[in-house]
Protein backbone atom coordinates (compact mmCIF):
# COMPACT_ATOMS: atom_id res chain seq x y z
CA UNK A 1 0.00 0.00 0.00
CA UNK A 2 1.83 3.51 -0.72
CA UNK A 3 1.58 5.62 2.50
CA UNK A 4 0.88 8.88 1.03
CA UNK A 5 -0.02 11.26 3.66
CA UNK A 6 -3.76 11.39 5.09
CA UNK A 7 -5.97 14.34 4.18
CA UNK A 8 -9.47 13.80 3.67
CA UNK A 9 -12.30 15.02 1.47
CA UNK A 10 -10.76 16.82 -1.62
CA UNK A 11 -12.05 19.59 -3.71
CA UNK A 12 -12.61 19.65 -7.66
CA UNK A 13 -9.41 20.75 -8.80
CA UNK A 14 -7.12 18.64 -6.33
CA UNK A 15 -9.08 15.55 -8.33
CA UNK A 16 -8.02 16.92 -11.58
CA UNK A 17 -4.85 17.40 -9.95
CA UNK A 18 -4.46 14.05 -9.51
CA UNK A 19 -5.75 12.80 -12.88
CA UNK A 20 -3.98 15.02 -14.79
CA UNK A 21 -0.50 14.10 -12.66
CA UNK A 22 -1.69 9.76 -12.72
CA UNK A 23 -0.19 7.88 -15.63
CA UNK A 24 -2.42 5.51 -17.11
CA UNK A 25 -3.09 3.96 -20.42
CA UNK A 26 -6.00 4.16 -22.32
CA UNK A 27 -6.66 3.95 -26.00
CA UNK A 28 -8.90 5.79 -27.95
CA UNK A 29 -8.82 5.11 -31.47
CA UNK A 30 -5.31 5.09 -32.79
CA UNK A 31 -4.54 7.41 -30.26
CA UNK A 32 -2.70 5.98 -27.43
CA UNK A 33 -3.76 9.38 -24.81
CA UNK A 34 -0.83 11.13 -22.72
CA UNK A 35 -0.46 13.84 -20.57
CA UNK A 36 -3.64 15.97 -19.26
CA UNK A 37 -6.63 13.26 -19.48
CA UNK A 38 -9.08 16.40 -18.43
CA UNK A 39 -8.62 18.46 -21.31
CA UNK A 40 -8.94 15.36 -24.07
CA UNK A 41 -12.63 16.02 -25.73
CA UNK A 42 -13.56 12.58 -24.70
CA UNK A 43 -12.82 12.69 -20.98
CA UNK A 44 -13.04 16.78 -20.14
CA UNK A 45 -16.89 16.84 -19.73
CA UNK A 46 -17.28 13.91 -17.34
CA UNK A 47 -13.88 14.83 -15.69
CA UNK A 48 -15.25 18.47 -15.01
CA UNK A 49 -18.46 17.11 -13.39
CA UNK A 50 -16.98 15.04 -10.94
CA UNK A 51 -14.76 17.35 -10.43
CA UNK A 52 -18.19 19.49 -9.10
CA UNK A 53 -19.33 16.88 -7.19
CA UNK A 54 -16.00 17.03 -5.06
CA UNK A 55 -16.53 20.29 -4.32
CA UNK A 56 -19.98 19.95 -3.57
CA UNK A 57 -18.39 17.90 -0.08
CA UNK A 58 -16.16 21.39 0.80
CA UNK A 59 -19.47 24.12 0.53
CA UNK A 60 -20.00 25.18 3.90
CA UNK A 61 -24.37 24.53 3.19
CA UNK A 62 -23.30 21.18 2.36
CA UNK A 63 -20.45 19.77 4.55
CA UNK A 64 -22.52 18.57 7.58
CA UNK A 65 -23.96 16.67 4.60
CA UNK A 66 -21.25 15.15 2.37
CA UNK A 67 -18.90 14.72 5.37
CA UNK A 68 -18.17 12.77 8.62
CA UNK A 69 -15.21 13.28 10.82
CA UNK A 70 -12.83 10.38 10.00
CA UNK A 71 -12.21 7.95 12.76
CA UNK A 72 -8.18 7.78 12.15
CA UNK A 73 -7.66 11.71 11.61
CA UNK A 74 -10.58 13.34 12.37
CA UNK A 75 -10.46 15.11 9.56
CA UNK A 76 -13.68 15.37 7.02
CA UNK A 77 -14.38 12.66 4.54
CA UNK A 78 -16.88 11.73 1.84
CA UNK A 79 -20.21 10.49 3.83
CA UNK A 80 -20.22 7.63 1.11
CA UNK A 81 -17.27 5.89 2.99
CA UNK A 82 -19.63 6.32 6.35
CA UNK A 83 -20.19 2.82 7.81
CA UNK A 84 -23.62 3.48 9.17
CA UNK A 85 -23.94 2.19 12.80
CA UNK A 86 -27.36 3.87 13.78
CA UNK A 87 -30.38 5.07 11.45
CA UNK A 88 -29.27 8.89 11.57
CA UNK A 89 -25.71 7.38 9.69
CA UNK A 90 -27.85 6.00 6.73
CA UNK A 91 -30.15 8.81 6.58
CA UNK A 92 -27.18 10.74 6.26
CA UNK A 93 -25.95 8.29 3.73
CA UNK A 94 -28.71 8.82 1.31
CA UNK A 95 -29.05 12.38 1.81
CA UNK A 96 -25.36 12.83 0.34
CA UNK A 97 -26.28 10.39 -2.37
CA UNK A 98 -28.98 12.05 -3.48
CA UNK A 99 -27.22 15.50 -3.86
CA UNK A 100 -25.00 14.08 -5.94
CA UNK A 101 -27.51 11.83 -8.23
CA UNK A 102 -29.79 15.22 -8.72
CA UNK A 103 -26.66 17.00 -9.95
CA UNK A 104 -26.41 15.01 -13.12
CA UNK A 105 -30.29 13.63 -13.24
CA UNK A 106 -29.20 10.38 -12.08
CA UNK A 107 -27.37 10.35 -15.44
CA UNK A 108 -23.83 9.10 -14.00
CA UNK A 109 -23.71 5.57 -12.72
CA UNK A 110 -20.46 5.30 -11.42
CA UNK A 111 -20.04 8.07 -9.13
CA UNK A 112 -17.49 7.54 -6.50
CA UNK A 113 -20.47 6.78 -3.87
CA UNK A 114 -21.34 3.61 -5.35
CA UNK A 115 -17.92 1.50 -4.92
CA UNK A 116 -17.18 3.71 -1.59
CA UNK A 117 -20.72 1.70 -0.52
CA UNK A 118 -18.60 -1.47 -1.72
CA UNK A 119 -15.37 -1.11 0.15
CA UNK A 120 -17.11 -0.23 3.32
CA UNK A 121 -18.82 -2.78 3.74
CA UNK A 122 -16.74 -5.61 2.74
CA UNK A 123 -13.92 -3.57 5.44
CA UNK A 124 -16.96 -3.99 8.26
CA UNK A 125 -17.21 -7.55 7.14
CA UNK A 126 -13.17 -8.29 6.79
CA UNK A 127 -13.06 -11.47 8.61
CA UNK A 128 -15.30 -13.06 5.89
CA UNK A 129 -11.87 -12.71 3.60
CA UNK A 130 -9.92 -14.85 5.95
CA UNK A 131 -6.56 -14.83 7.38
CA UNK A 132 -4.61 -17.78 6.09
CA UNK A 133 -1.07 -17.93 4.80
CA UNK A 134 -1.78 -14.43 3.47
CA UNK A 135 -4.24 -11.60 5.86
CA UNK A 136 -6.58 -10.96 3.06
CA UNK A 137 -8.75 -9.57 6.10
CA UNK A 138 -6.12 -6.75 6.67
CA UNK A 139 -5.80 -6.05 3.19
CA UNK A 140 -9.66 -5.34 2.76
CA UNK A 141 -9.79 -3.12 6.05
CA UNK A 142 -6.00 -1.16 5.52
CA UNK A 143 -7.60 -0.56 1.64
CA UNK A 144 -10.85 0.76 2.68
CA UNK A 145 -8.92 3.38 4.91
CA UNK A 146 -6.43 4.25 2.46
CA UNK A 147 -8.91 5.29 -0.17
CA UNK A 148 -11.17 6.83 2.38
CA UNK A 149 -8.30 8.97 3.69
CA UNK A 150 -6.90 9.45 0.23
CA UNK A 151 -10.85 10.31 -0.82
CA UNK A 152 -9.99 8.35 -4.32
CA UNK A 153 -12.50 7.48 -6.74
CA UNK A 154 -12.78 4.08 -7.99
CA UNK A 155 -13.80 1.77 -10.85
CA UNK A 156 -14.16 -1.47 -11.26
CA UNK A 157 -14.66 -4.56 -14.04
CA UNK A 158 -17.40 -7.54 -13.41
CA UNK A 159 -17.30 -9.82 -16.16
CA UNK A 160 -15.39 -11.55 -18.77
CA UNK A 161 -14.83 -10.90 -22.63
CA UNK A 162 -18.08 -12.06 -24.38
CA UNK A 163 -16.24 -14.84 -26.52
CA UNK A 164 -17.90 -17.67 -25.98
CA UNK A 165 -20.74 -17.24 -23.82
CA UNK A 166 -21.80 -20.73 -23.87
CA UNK A 167 -18.99 -22.08 -21.93
CA UNK A 168 -16.62 -21.22 -19.28
CA UNK A 169 -13.39 -19.36 -18.58
CA UNK A 170 -11.22 -21.86 -18.52
CA UNK A 171 -13.03 -23.60 -21.68
CA UNK A 172 -12.32 -21.09 -24.27
CA UNK A 173 -10.04 -21.23 -27.00
CA UNK A 174 -7.57 -19.05 -25.25
CA UNK A 175 -7.51 -19.25 -21.60
CA UNK A 176 -6.28 -16.33 -20.72
CA UNK A 177 -8.84 -14.18 -22.80
CA UNK A 178 -10.70 -13.66 -19.61
CA UNK A 179 -8.81 -12.41 -16.84
CA UNK A 180 -7.14 -15.08 -14.21
CA UNK A 181 -4.04 -15.76 -11.79
CA UNK A 182 -0.99 -16.47 -14.52
CA UNK A 183 1.58 -16.62 -11.57
CA UNK A 184 2.56 -15.93 -7.91
CA UNK A 185 5.52 -14.48 -6.70
CA UNK A 186 7.15 -12.86 -3.70
CA UNK A 187 6.11 -9.26 -4.89
CA UNK A 188 2.34 -10.20 -5.61
CA UNK A 189 -0.10 -12.06 -8.18
CA UNK A 190 0.77 -12.13 -11.62
CA UNK A 191 -2.74 -10.81 -13.89
CA UNK A 192 -3.28 -11.92 -17.67
CA UNK A 193 -6.37 -11.57 -19.61
CA UNK A 194 -8.75 -8.99 -19.95
CA UNK A 195 -11.97 -7.72 -18.34
CA UNK A 196 -15.23 -6.04 -19.25
CA UNK A 197 -16.72 -3.38 -18.62
CA UNK A 198 -14.78 -0.98 -16.83
CA UNK A 199 -17.02 2.45 -16.57
CA UNK A 200 -14.72 5.93 -16.34
CA UNK A 201 -11.26 4.91 -16.57
CA UNK A 202 -10.48 8.29 -15.37
CA UNK A 203 -11.01 6.85 -12.03
CA UNK A 204 -7.93 6.63 -9.71
CA UNK A 205 -7.76 3.00 -8.91
CA UNK A 206 -9.78 -0.10 -10.12
CA UNK A 207 -11.28 -3.23 -8.08
CA UNK A 208 -11.65 -6.71 -9.62
CA UNK A 209 -14.06 -9.09 -8.21
CA UNK A 210 -16.30 -11.91 -9.28
CA UNK A 211 -19.66 -11.18 -10.73
CA UNK A 212 -20.62 -14.66 -12.28
CA UNK A 213 -20.70 -17.22 -10.04
CA UNK A 214 -17.62 -19.96 -10.40
CA UNK A 215 -18.84 -23.43 -11.07
CA UNK A 216 -16.89 -24.97 -13.88
CA UNK A 217 -14.84 -26.91 -11.40
CA UNK A 218 -11.14 -26.65 -10.84
CA UNK A 219 -10.09 -25.54 -13.90
CA UNK A 220 -11.96 -22.25 -13.55
CA UNK A 221 -9.96 -21.81 -9.69
CA UNK A 222 -7.51 -19.23 -11.24
CA UNK A 223 -10.75 -16.85 -12.24
CA UNK A 224 -11.71 -16.42 -8.45
CA UNK A 225 -9.93 -13.56 -7.84
CA UNK A 226 -10.31 -10.24 -6.00
CA UNK A 227 -8.15 -7.23 -5.93
CA UNK A 228 -7.71 -3.26 -6.89
CA UNK A 229 -4.56 -1.72 -8.36
CA UNK A 230 -4.01 1.78 -9.35
CA UNK A 231 -4.95 2.82 -12.94
CA UNK A 232 -1.19 3.46 -13.64
CA UNK A 233 -0.32 -0.26 -12.54
CA UNK A 234 2.56 -1.74 -15.32
CA UNK A 235 0.60 -3.34 -17.96
CA UNK A 236 -2.79 -2.11 -17.50
CA UNK A 237 -4.62 -0.24 -20.07
CA UNK A 238 -8.24 0.93 -20.94
CA UNK A 239 -9.40 0.38 -24.42
CA UNK A 240 -12.46 2.57 -25.32
CA UNK A 241 -15.51 3.32 -26.95
CA UNK A 242 -16.08 6.11 -29.15
CA UNK A 243 -16.84 9.27 -27.08
CA UNK A 244 -20.35 10.42 -27.47
CA UNK A 245 -19.75 13.99 -26.64
CA UNK A 246 -15.85 14.69 -28.48
CA UNK A 247 -16.22 18.07 -26.74
CA UNK A 248 -19.60 19.00 -28.23
CA UNK A 249 -21.55 22.27 -26.94
CA UNK A 250 -23.57 21.98 -23.94
CA UNK A 251 -26.18 23.65 -26.00
CA UNK A 252 -26.07 20.77 -28.67
CA UNK A 253 -25.33 17.96 -26.18
CA UNK A 254 -26.46 19.59 -22.43
CA UNK A 255 -26.16 15.51 -21.33
CA UNK A 256 -23.29 13.67 -23.54
CA UNK A 257 -21.51 16.73 -23.00
CA UNK A 258 -20.95 16.58 -19.18
CA UNK A 259 -21.97 12.90 -18.04
CA UNK A 260 -21.11 10.79 -20.52
CA UNK A 261 -18.78 8.54 -18.22
CA UNK A 262 -16.84 6.33 -20.82
CA UNK A 263 -16.68 2.93 -20.69
CA UNK A 264 -13.50 0.35 -21.62
CA UNK A 265 -12.51 -3.05 -21.34
CA UNK A 266 -9.51 -3.46 -19.29
CA UNK A 267 -6.41 -5.40 -20.73
CA UNK A 268 -3.79 -6.75 -17.90
CA UNK A 269 -0.68 -7.56 -19.39
CA UNK A 270 0.64 -9.00 -16.61
CA UNK A 271 0.46 -6.95 -14.24
CA UNK A 272 1.73 -7.74 -10.35
CA UNK A 273 -0.75 -7.30 -7.92
CA UNK A 274 0.90 -6.70 -4.46
CA UNK A 275 0.31 -8.97 -1.69
CA UNK A 276 -1.40 -6.51 0.17
CA UNK A 277 -4.25 -5.74 -2.58
CA UNK A 278 -5.31 -8.92 -3.18
CA UNK A 279 -8.83 -9.97 -1.69
CA UNK A 280 -10.08 -13.43 -2.92
CA UNK A 281 -7.31 -15.68 -4.69
CA UNK A 282 -8.37 -19.01 -6.55
CA UNK A 283 -11.03 -19.52 -3.39
CA UNK A 284 -14.00 -19.81 -5.69
CA UNK A 285 -16.17 -20.67 -2.22
CA UNK A 286 -15.70 -17.04 -1.12
CA UNK A 287 -15.99 -15.52 -4.57
CA UNK A 288 -19.42 -16.81 -5.34
CA UNK A 289 -20.49 -15.41 -1.73
CA UNK A 290 -18.62 -12.20 -1.29
CA UNK A 291 -21.59 -10.02 -2.30
CA UNK A 292 -24.02 -11.43 -0.22
CA UNK A 293 -21.85 -12.74 2.66
CA UNK A 294 -20.22 -9.30 3.05
CA UNK A 295 -23.48 -7.53 2.97
CA UNK A 296 -22.08 -4.99 -0.38
CA UNK A 297 -24.81 -6.31 -2.48
CA UNK A 298 -27.16 -4.66 -0.27
CA UNK A 299 -25.32 -1.35 0.16
CA UNK A 300 -24.56 -0.76 -3.40
CA UNK A 301 -28.41 -1.83 -4.42
CA UNK A 302 -29.08 1.05 -1.76
CA UNK A 303 -27.19 3.61 -3.79
CA UNK A 304 -28.57 2.45 -6.85
CA UNK A 305 -32.31 2.85 -5.69
CA UNK A 306 -31.14 6.74 -4.61
CA UNK A 307 -29.79 7.16 -8.21
CA UNK A 308 -32.23 5.74 -9.47
CA UNK A 309 -35.05 7.44 -7.82
CA UNK A 310 -33.40 10.79 -8.93
CA UNK A 311 -33.59 9.85 -12.37
CA UNK A 312 -37.06 8.94 -12.34
CA UNK A 313 -37.90 12.19 -11.32
CA UNK A 314 -35.57 14.18 -14.13
CA UNK A 315 -37.37 12.60 -16.80
CA UNK A 316 -40.56 13.06 -15.38
CA UNK A 317 -39.51 16.72 -15.19
CA UNK A 318 -37.79 16.75 -18.64
CA UNK A 319 -41.21 14.97 -20.16
CA UNK A 320 -43.47 17.37 -18.07
CA UNK A 321 -41.53 20.76 -19.38
CA UNK A 322 -41.36 19.29 -23.00
CA UNK A 323 -45.35 18.78 -22.99
CA UNK A 324 -46.25 21.98 -21.37
CA UNK A 325 -43.82 24.05 -23.70
CA UNK A 326 -45.69 22.74 -27.01
CA UNK A 327 -49.10 22.44 -24.81
CA UNK A 328 -49.68 18.98 -25.29
CA UNK A 329 -50.18 18.60 -21.82
CA UNK A 330 -53.85 18.83 -22.08
CA UNK A 331 -54.13 15.76 -23.69
CA UNK A 332 -54.98 12.72 -22.11
CA UNK A 333 -52.47 10.02 -23.57
CA UNK A 334 -50.18 12.42 -22.64
CA UNK A 335 -50.66 12.90 -19.00
CA UNK A 336 -51.37 8.93 -19.14
CA UNK A 337 -48.07 8.33 -20.20
CA UNK A 338 -46.20 11.32 -17.74
CA UNK A 339 -48.49 9.92 -14.71
CA UNK A 340 -46.50 6.33 -15.65
CA UNK A 341 -43.18 8.09 -15.31
CA UNK A 342 -44.21 9.76 -12.33
CA UNK A 343 -45.49 6.27 -10.56
CA UNK A 344 -42.19 4.95 -11.32
CA UNK A 345 -40.82 7.68 -9.04
CA UNK A 346 -42.84 6.96 -6.26
CA UNK A 347 -42.15 3.63 -6.82
CA UNK A 348 -38.49 3.63 -6.58
CA UNK A 349 -38.51 6.24 -3.83
CA UNK A 350 -41.13 3.94 -2.05
CA UNK A 351 -38.99 1.14 -2.06
CA UNK A 352 -35.84 3.15 -0.95
CA UNK A 353 -38.56 3.92 2.47
CA UNK A 354 -38.87 0.70 3.12
CA UNK A 355 -35.56 -0.37 2.62
CA UNK A 356 -34.67 2.24 5.39
CA UNK A 357 -37.39 2.01 7.36
CA UNK A 358 -36.60 -1.90 7.83
CA UNK A 359 -33.47 -1.08 8.33
CA UNK A 360 -31.43 -3.59 11.38
CA UNK A 361 -27.76 -4.09 12.03
CA UNK A 362 -26.16 -6.71 10.61
CA UNK A 363 -23.81 -9.33 11.55
CA UNK A 364 -20.96 -7.30 11.09
CA UNK A 365 -22.43 -4.09 12.85
CA UNK A 366 -23.77 -1.96 10.00
CA UNK A 367 -27.29 -0.66 10.42
CA UNK A 368 -28.31 -2.38 6.78
CA UNK A 369 -31.32 -1.31 4.95
CA UNK A 370 -33.99 -3.89 4.42
CA UNK A 371 -32.75 -6.05 0.98
CA UNK A 372 -36.19 -7.00 0.11
CA UNK A 373 -37.35 -3.49 -1.06
CA UNK A 374 -33.74 -2.79 -2.49
CA UNK A 375 -33.96 -6.33 -4.25
CA UNK A 376 -37.29 -5.83 -5.33
CA UNK A 377 -36.30 -2.33 -7.04
CA UNK A 378 -32.95 -3.52 -8.72
CA UNK A 379 -35.49 -6.20 -10.46
CA UNK A 380 -38.26 -3.78 -11.39
CA UNK A 381 -36.08 -0.76 -12.44
CA UNK A 382 -35.16 -2.75 -15.99
CA UNK A 383 -38.37 -3.02 -17.05
CA UNK A 384 -39.43 0.81 -15.98
CA UNK A 385 -36.55 2.82 -17.37
CA UNK A 386 -36.79 1.87 -20.83
CA UNK A 387 -39.99 3.40 -21.14
CA UNK A 388 -38.97 6.94 -20.54
CA UNK A 389 -37.39 7.14 -23.94
CA UNK A 390 -40.42 6.11 -25.42
CA UNK A 391 -42.59 8.65 -23.78
CA UNK A 392 -40.31 11.56 -24.41
CA UNK A 393 -40.34 10.78 -27.89
CA UNK A 394 -44.00 10.20 -28.30
CA UNK A 395 -44.45 13.36 -26.25
CA UNK A 396 -42.03 15.58 -28.60
CA UNK A 397 -42.57 13.73 -31.68
CA UNK A 398 -41.46 15.49 -34.82
CA UNK A 399 -40.16 17.96 -33.11
CA UNK A 400 -37.73 16.61 -31.56
CA UNK A 401 -35.70 16.03 -35.38
CA UNK A 402 -36.48 20.03 -35.49
CA UNK A 403 -33.18 21.44 -33.61
CA UNK A 404 -30.81 22.72 -35.42
CA UNK A 405 -27.27 22.86 -34.48
CA UNK A 406 -26.30 25.51 -31.52
CA UNK A 407 -24.20 28.06 -34.59
CA UNK A 408 -28.23 28.95 -36.05
CA UNK A 409 -28.15 31.44 -32.96
CA UNK A 410 -25.86 33.63 -34.14
CA UNK A 411 -26.51 33.00 -37.94
CA UNK A 412 -28.83 35.47 -40.44
CA UNK A 413 -32.07 32.66 -40.36
CA UNK A 414 -31.78 33.85 -36.02
CA UNK A 415 -34.82 35.74 -37.03
CA UNK A 416 -36.72 32.58 -38.53
CA UNK A 417 -35.44 31.02 -35.44
CA UNK A 418 -37.41 33.36 -33.31
CA UNK A 419 -40.15 33.38 -35.38
CA UNK A 420 -40.81 29.34 -36.19
CA UNK A 421 -39.07 27.56 -33.12
CA UNK A 422 -40.66 29.26 -30.55
CA UNK A 423 -43.74 27.40 -28.20
CA UNK A 424 -46.48 28.03 -26.29
CA UNK A 425 -44.48 28.29 -23.30
CA UNK A 426 -41.10 29.12 -24.86
CA UNK A 427 -38.96 31.21 -27.27
CA UNK A 428 -37.45 29.49 -30.06
CA UNK A 429 -33.91 29.49 -28.15
CA UNK A 430 -35.36 28.44 -25.06
CA UNK A 431 -37.35 25.37 -27.21
CA UNK A 432 -34.63 24.03 -29.22
CA UNK A 433 -32.61 24.26 -25.86
CA UNK A 434 -34.90 22.02 -24.00
CA UNK A 435 -35.55 19.53 -26.74
CA UNK A 436 -31.68 19.44 -27.34
CA UNK A 437 -31.58 18.14 -23.65
CA UNK A 438 -35.01 15.69 -24.25
CA UNK A 439 -33.22 14.12 -27.70
CA UNK A 440 -29.87 13.61 -25.79
CA UNK A 441 -31.80 11.82 -22.63
CA UNK A 442 -33.77 9.52 -25.42
CA UNK A 443 -32.61 9.48 -28.55
CA UNK A 444 -28.82 9.88 -29.26
CA UNK A 445 -26.22 7.89 -28.69
CA UNK A 446 -26.04 9.07 -25.27
CA UNK A 447 -29.52 8.06 -24.84
CA UNK A 448 -28.70 5.00 -26.07
CA UNK A 449 -26.43 3.80 -23.88
CA UNK A 450 -28.58 5.22 -20.81
CA UNK A 451 -30.97 2.49 -21.99
CA UNK A 452 -28.48 -0.47 -22.59
CA UNK A 453 -26.75 0.38 -19.39
CA UNK A 454 -30.43 0.92 -16.98
CA UNK A 455 -31.28 -2.59 -18.72
CA UNK A 456 -28.10 -4.45 -17.63
CA UNK A 457 -26.88 -2.17 -14.48
CA UNK A 458 -27.14 -5.38 -12.44
CA UNK A 459 -26.66 -8.02 -14.79
CA UNK A 460 -29.20 -9.79 -17.55
CA UNK A 461 -32.88 -9.13 -16.06
CA UNK A 462 -34.40 -12.81 -16.92
CA UNK A 463 -31.61 -13.87 -14.96
CA UNK A 464 -31.94 -11.76 -11.87
CA UNK A 465 -35.58 -12.40 -12.23
CA UNK A 466 -34.89 -16.14 -11.43
CA UNK A 467 -32.57 -15.50 -9.17
CA UNK A 468 -35.28 -13.59 -6.92
CA UNK A 469 -38.23 -15.83 -7.58
CA UNK A 470 -35.51 -18.59 -5.95
CA UNK A 471 -34.59 -16.11 -3.29
CA UNK A 472 -38.17 -14.59 -2.19
CA UNK A 473 -39.40 -16.61 0.94
CA UNK A 474 -43.07 -17.56 -0.60
CA UNK A 475 -43.77 -19.95 1.51
CA UNK A 476 -46.54 -17.49 3.87
CA UNK A 477 -48.67 -16.25 0.75
CA UNK A 478 -48.49 -20.46 0.17
CA UNK A 479 -49.89 -21.15 3.37
CA UNK A 480 -52.54 -18.52 3.44
CA UNK A 481 -53.72 -20.45 -0.05
CA UNK A 482 -53.57 -23.83 1.90
CA UNK A 483 -55.52 -22.38 4.86
CA UNK A 484 -58.61 -20.96 2.58
CA UNK A 485 -58.40 -24.29 0.62
CA UNK A 486 -59.80 -26.19 3.65
CA UNK A 487 -61.10 -23.50 5.62
CA UNK A 488 -64.13 -25.10 7.45
CA UNK A 489 -63.19 -28.52 6.05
Amino acid sequence: MRTEALMGAKSGREFLQRLDSTPREIWYGDEKITGSVSQHPAFGGVAKSIAALYDMQLKPELTDVMTYESPTTHDPVGTSFLQPRTREDLAKRTAMMKAWADFSGGMMGRTADYLNSSIMAMAAAKEFFGKGERDFASNVSKYYEYVRENDLILTHTLINPQTNRGVGPSKQADPFIAARVADKTPDGVVIRGARMLATLPIADEIMVFPSTVIRSGQDDVPYSIAFAVPVSARGLKFICRESFSEGESTFDHPLASRFDEQDAVVVFDDVVVPWDRVFILEDPDRANRVNDATGAIVFMAHQATVREAAKAEFMAGLMTMVAETIGADAFPQVQERITNVLLSAETMKAFLRSSEAGAKTNQWGLMTPDYAPLNSARNIWPRLAPDFAAVIKQTGASGLMAIPPEGILGSGARPDLDRYFQAKMADGEERVRLFKMAWDASGSSFGGRQDLYERFFFGDPVRMASAYYSWYDKEPYKQRVKELLHRGD
